[in-house]
């Protein structure tokens, strides 16, 4: 992918560079505390300077560097696209000295940051959230419940989008940042998901929060938030899909079948061409949504939600068929293609599940058609 003519020589030099620091620094096993995993995730990212990518708008860069770490490690990718998540809005729409006390301090890995928009009775209908902000003299506080709130459990800093009173439904919607030390938040519930990772159901009570741009436009700034990273949600697919692939080539390739080996299978080599298919088709929606995003080549909702969409559902797919070669082991607790099996599962959910991504594409199309 990295040499097609959507990427420049700097984002070749990216992914040279990543690629090393992956085969050097991360490794296939995991520990049972993934807060400790994941602060130290962090801080590794943030010494070798790839957090600062997070942090900055470059998709492209974004996208290769999702894919590299996915590929090495679910947990890294999950580590470092919290930390763009987290600290997008307030590269979005912060002030200067809100830009200035956070976002360099998210870079090095010194602050840990968590995007807080989902509550308990309210997932894709973002717009229906119900935790609300007052104004309270030169700020605000905030009182409700978030809840799958990544990096809950260890944030320094939250964006947390709640209801202000300026205006209904989406309107009345406004962004702020919250510090995790505040002692009105606190962890309701940790919750434990298939692929583990540091997610909560966070309760505020009377808590500080320093609005990000103006009243009302919490909604703007969270789905712009979202638009920015969602090709690069594929891209993560896109690297698990691609671990999958090796992972199954290289067990077809030794494992005894007759006289010969699972490889020289004919159903074994369709079923690997159909997987190096569909993730050369994932790429190329993704190299392509990338580059118009980061070109400003026309509105790229229709192509970052085609890239999603199909790379995280031909992701689980391609997964899918890798465990099925693998048999009895690909099922086994600690084998690799188990653990992406799990790791696959979320991407079709979060930051636009796959019926959100197919309603944008459509009513795209329809509206250009009625144009």
């Amino acid at each position: 992918m990295i040499e097609w003519p959507f990427f420049e020589q700097r984002h070749r030099a990216l992914a040279a560079e990543l690629e090393a620091w992956c085969g050097a620094n991360l490794g296939d096993t995991h520990g049972d505390d993934v807060d400790a995993e994941c602060r130290a995730l962090v801080r590794k990212l943030g010494s070798a300077g790839f957090l600062g990518l997070a942090t900055e708008r470059d998709v492209r860069s974004l996208a290769i560097a999702r894919a590299t770490l996915a590929r090495h490690s679910g947990l890294a990718d999950f580590a470092f696209a919290m930390q763009g998540l987290g600290s997008g809005a307030i590269g979005i729409a912060g002030s200067d000295a809100q830009k200035a006390e956070w976002l360099p301090n998210v870079a090095a890995g010194e602050s840990i940051a968590a995007f807080a928009l989902t509550e308990p009775e309210c997932g894709s209908d973002a717009a229906s959230i119900a935790m609300t902000a007052r104004a309270d003299g030169d700020g605000w506080v905030l009182d409700g419940e978030k809840t799958y709130i990544s990096n809950g459990t260890i944030a320094n800093v939250l964006t947390v989008f709640a209801r202000s009173g300026v205006g209904d439904g989406a309107k009345g919607i406004s962004a702020f940042i919250v510090r995790g030390d505040d002692p009105g938040m606190t962890v309701a519930e940790r919750i434990a998901v298939i692929a583990p990772h540091p997610l909560a159901r966070l309760s505020f009570d009377g808590v500080r929060g320093e609005l990000i741009g103006a009243p009302g436009d919490g909604f703007k700034i969270a789905m712009q938030t979202l638009t920015l990273f969602r090709v690069t949600v594929g891209a993560a697919a896109l690297g698990f899909a691609r671990r999958a692939l090796n992972e199954a080539i290289a067990f077809a390739s030794t494992r005894k079948l007759g006289s010969g080996t699972l490889a020289d299978n004919a159903v074994t080599q369709a079923k690997l061409a159909d997987m190096a298919t569909s993730i050369d088709a994932s790429a190329l929606l993704i190299a392509r949504a990338a580059w118009q995003q980061d070109t400003g080549a026309g509105d790229n909702r229709r192509a970052a939600a085609m890239a999603k969409l199909h790379a995280t559902e031909s992701a689980q797919q391609v997964i899918d068929a890798a465990v099925q070669m693998h048999g009895g082991l690909g099922v086994t607790v600690g084998a690799k293609v188990e653990e992406l099996y799990r790791e696959i599962r979320a991407l079709r959910i979060y930051e636009g599940a796959s019926e959100v991504q197919r309603q944008i594409i459509a009513r795209d199309l329809l509206k250009e058609a009625r144009a």
